[in-house]
């Protein structure tokens, strides 16, 4: 059974809604979902004068990344800060599964050349 990542959201400066907040924190459970290794989301959304700026991090087994995005709102920073953030996951993941099965591939030609 899975457990739960931890999502902590701070708005700064900046009226939301729960609406915003329950969108976020459903899209970080779809990221859990597939990326098992993730334990916390922390996302940051401050008003920046202009629009919205968003800082997040993603803590993972052996793993902290980070992204930046800004957006005239709320909601699309969100979104866009959060795609940055699956892209960099996906990127850290293939790197990881597929690395494993390169020394795999390595091993096997090793053993039949032995």
């Amino acid at each position: 059974m899975s457990q739960n990542p931890v999502v902590v959201i701070a708005f700064k400066d900046l009226e939301h809604d729960e609406r915003v907040r329950e969108a976020v924190e459903r899209r970080c459970e779809q990221l859990r979902e597939e990326f098992h290794e993730v334990t916390r989301f922390e996302l940051t959304f401050n008003g920046d004068g202009v629009g919205v700026a968003a800082h997040g991090h993603v803590h993972a087994k052996g793993e902290d990344l980070g992204a930046q995005a800004q957006a005239s709102q709320l909601l699309p920073a969100a979104e866009a800060l959060l795609d940055k953030l699956e892209r960099q996951l996906r990127k850290h993941h293939d790197k990881r599964i597929f690395a494993l099965r390169r020394e795999a591939q390595r091993e096997g030609m090793r053993r039949k050349t032995s």
